[in-house]
């Protein structure tokens, strides 16, 4: 059960348009923002954020919504991971290559450069941060310095939406429990505290 229910769409006007967006790309609008909206520049800013970091720029947004789904893992906010199984799902991500997540250091499905984004927001999100100068010297191999913070930018916007999610015990919608299921309950996904 959440800490804060949601609001409805309604209680924004303003907000209409994105989360009518929301609704036709992922297929619902996350009861993450829906509690925001509660202060409605939070809402606001998060969104603006979120495209700025998610949907602009030149690193594959299937790469983002991947890296987005290990910074979750190692953040364990159930919630996260099943929205970016969602998300990567909807970016042609296979479920086998979501689920391979877990394994992405040895699974043949992650090139060298995926390898390298993803080793490193793994040892980022960890609690202390284990991110070293060799995890960027490895970057640096594949991308350049703006794909690089738009990589950073990724694995601090789920620093923080992993920590929103998992305080407020945010309940998962459906369709994100849905593709989770699928995807990733093999490797031990469990809705928790999210569960509706």
């Amino acid at each position: 059960m959440p800490h804060l229910d949601p609001l409805p769409w309604e209680a924004n006007p303003q907000f209409r348009e994105r989360f009518q967006h929301y609704q036709n790309t992922r297929g619902f609008v996350p009861n993450s923002i829906l509690t925001m909206q509660r202060r409605p520049a939070i809402a606001q800013a998060f969104m603006d954020l979120n495209r700025a970091v998610l949907y602009q720029g030149t690193v594959a947004e299937e790469l983002k919504m991947l890296v987005s789904l290990v910074t979750s893992q190692a953040g364990g906010c159930r919630y996260c991971q099943a929205h970016m199984s969602n998300l990567a799902s909807i970016y042609q991500a296979s479920d086998a290559k979501i689920r391979a997540v877990w394994e992405f250091e040895t699974s043949p499905l992650f090139s060298p450069a995926e390898r390298a984004a993803l080793r490193l927001g793994y040892h980022a999100a960890l609690v202390p941060n284990e991110a070293t100068g060799d995890h960027f010297d490895e970057l640096k191999k594949h991308f350049d310095a703006g794909q690089i913070v738009e990589i950073v930018a990724t694995i601090a916007l789920f620093g923080y939406l992993n920590r929103w999610n998992d305080t407020l015990a945010t309940t998962l919608e459906p369709r994100a429990v849905e593709v989770a299921q699928r995807a990733i309950s093999a490797v031990g996904w469990q809705a928790g505290k999210h569960e509706a």
